[in-house]
């Protein structure tokens, strides 16, 4: 299953008993948020699969083009903006995504919202040039079924273009820094795993990666668990911090 595949069904809310918190309200935070910080705010709904984009001057930076100052899509996946992402960033957002989850799920409610993501990535700007960027995620959960209900991002042009792609979970209460990313790609992977490792982040799916690397559909599954294995094992030793599932 593919990593994003993995990350809509758990987030996504197929119970019966639903969430009664406004959308209204958070909208209107969501929005706020994208005024002050001059950021492009994304909030997902995981019980309506629908996402609300609120945009700013950096929308205008990064080449994002809205007609209006915000959008309502029929997916929690934003995609216009996703695909500005580094194909290399973009499959270890999907990961710490997952741990991210993880994380929440393995907690008491009362504490999930101590916490949050934040991570600098690289996104194509206006003029198809990489640039850094500061991405900060936050998850609500619904108080009428424990369930996620909503996730808001945030994203800024970083203040320093030469930041290095860093993936962190903090508590942002305590000022901790709960799960940091240690992992060095090419040092433990094979050239093969990271050619796989790459397709795989650019969204190819199995077969298609099998094409163009001439070799078997099996033989792509199997760079595939050697992957997630060989992640697995050379970071945290802590089940929550090193999973994917």
């Amino acid at each position: 299953m593919e990593i994003r595949e993995q990350l809509s069904d758990k987030l996504l809310d197929k119970t019966s008993k639903k969430c009664l918190l406004d959308i209204e309200i958070y909208k209107q935070r969501a929005q706020m948020y994208s005024q002050i910080e001059g950021a492009i705010g994304v909030l997902s709904d995981m019980q309506a699969d629908k996402s609300y984009i609120y945009k700013s001057k950096t929308a205008l930076e990064l080449g994002i083009s809205f007609h209006t100052d915000s959008v309502e899509i029929d997916s929690i996946w934003e995609e216009e903006m996703l695909k500005k992402i580094h194909p290399d960033d973009r499959l270890k957002k999907y990961i710490h995504e997952l741990r991210f989850f993880n994380l929440l799920d393995s907690i008491e409610p009362e504490f999930r919202s101590d916490y949050a993501v934040l991570s600098n990535i690289r996104m194509k700007d206006k003029n198809e040039e990489y640039k850094a960027v500061k991405h900060r995620m936050f998850y609500i959960y619904s108080p009428d079924n424990g369930k996620l209900r909503f996730a808001l991002c945030l994203y800024n042009i970083a203040l320093k273009q030469s930041l290095m792609p860093e993936f962190m979970i903090v508590n942002t209460v305590k000022g901790e820094i709960i799960v940091k990313d240690k992992l060095d790609y090419k040092s433990i992977l094979t050239h093969r795993e990271l050619e796989v490792l790459k397709f795989v982040g650019e969204g190819y799916s199995s077969k298609q990666i099998a094409d163009l690397l001439f070799i078997s559909v099996n033989t792509v599954s199997r760079h595939r668990q050697n992957i997630l294995e060989k992640l697995k094992v050379n970071n945290s030793t802590q089940a929550f911090k090193d999973s994917f599932y």
